[in-house]
């Protein structure tokens, strides 16, 4: 994603924040020169300028900025960084930090999309605690209402950790390596149809849907992190060849959580096209842009130049972003 949103934003500086969370001044050039970034770390020549992110934000090198957040996973979709710079009232792309801790809680987005009553959800069950008899009786129970469920993650990303669980299979073997994951864990029940996605992004008019993408899953495959960025077996279609009705569910289900989560700038939520409806999934508030990512997909569809997309977002957080008093007293 930031190796994309470079290209386009030429003019931009680039940090690099690592898991040890220091970070880095990078040579755009160097970034974009990095391979196989799915599978390599990217490691920056430069030594680190800043301990810490807060520390790189409390000594900004210019004024006023706004910040594109290339960032996914934990701290950078969770709010933990949109708190810190809401705090010092920087702008920054994306939601806020409310909505992005929202989001980010696959078990919390749910309640919020099911208690305004115009989106499906699928029945869950949330295990906070990394214990296996928890785990096996939460499992057990949505087995006896369901012949097949599905095991991710309560708040990460669901290509990693993902499991799919039928009823008479090994449950042992699937609760041992949950366990040992050391993650809360939301149990739900596979919803058999048409797998889909669609970005939201925010306009003057307010949010609009782009095209929807099919992902098409290979027999003895899932939409994991190998299929997601790898491509085996798997296939996204974009636009999405499925009836207008299908289309218009789906894009209004994206509008619909996309507002009851209180998004802003853009988003892609992801849904399973039923044959009684179009049931919420999950919804993510830092979508990939990579070259090969479904809204970039779905922007080309629509006609939308990425580089006009991320000067959309760009415009959205400065107009919604710089407190001059936050900044003021923040110094």
């Amino acid at each position: 994603t930031a190796q994309n949103v470079a290209r386009a934003l030429d003019e931009a500086l680039c940090w690099f924040w690592t898991p040890s969370g220091a970070i880095h001044d990078v040579n755009p050039a160097e970034l974009l020169a990095h391979t196989r970034p799915f599978e390599n770390d990217f490691q920056p020549s430069r030594p680190a300028i800043w301990p810490t992110l807060e520390q790189a934000l409390d000594t900004l090198p210019v004024e006023n900025p706004v910040f594109f957040l290339a960032l996914h996973g934990g701290p950078g979709e969770d709010g933990t960084v949109q708190r810190m710079m809401e705090r010092r009232g920087i702008a920054f792309t994306g939601s806020d930090s409310e909505a992005s801790a929202s989001a980010f809680d696959k078990g919390l987005a749910k309640a919020i999309v099911a208690k305004k009553g115009r989106v499906k959800v699928a029945e869950s069950r949330t295990v906070v605690e990394s214990d296996e008899p928890l785990i096996r009786e939460a499992a057990k129970q949505m087995l006896t209402h369901h012949s097949r469920i599905v095991l991710k993650p309560l708040a990460a990303g669901s290509s990693r950790g993902l499991f799919f669980l039928d009823r008479g299979e090994d449950l042992d073997r699937v609760v041992r390596e949950i366990a040992a994951l050391q993650l809360p864990y939301i149990i739900e029940q596979f919803i058999r149809g048409r797998e889909l996605t669609v970005g939201v992004m925010d306009t003057a008019d307010g949010p609009i849907a782009l095209p929807v993408v099919e992902i098409e899953v290979d027999a003895g495959f899932t939409f994991d992190y190998v299929g997601k960025y790898l491509g085996k077996g798997t296939r996204e279609i974009c636009p999405a060849k499925i009836p207008d009705v299908v289309t218009r569910a789906a894009q209004q289900t994206a509008i619909d959580s996309h507002r009851s989560l209180h998004c802003a700038g853009y988003s892609r939520t992801d849904i399973m096209a039923a044959d009684d409806g179009a049931y919420f999934l999950e919804l993510n508030t830092l979508p990939g842009l990579t070259t090969s990512s479904l809204v970039p997909q779905e922007l080309k569809a629509a006609g939308i130049a990425f580089r006009d997309f991320l000067e959309m977002q760009l415009d959205l957080g400065r107009r919604r972003g710089v407190n001059p008093a936050v900044r003021s007293a923040a110094r």
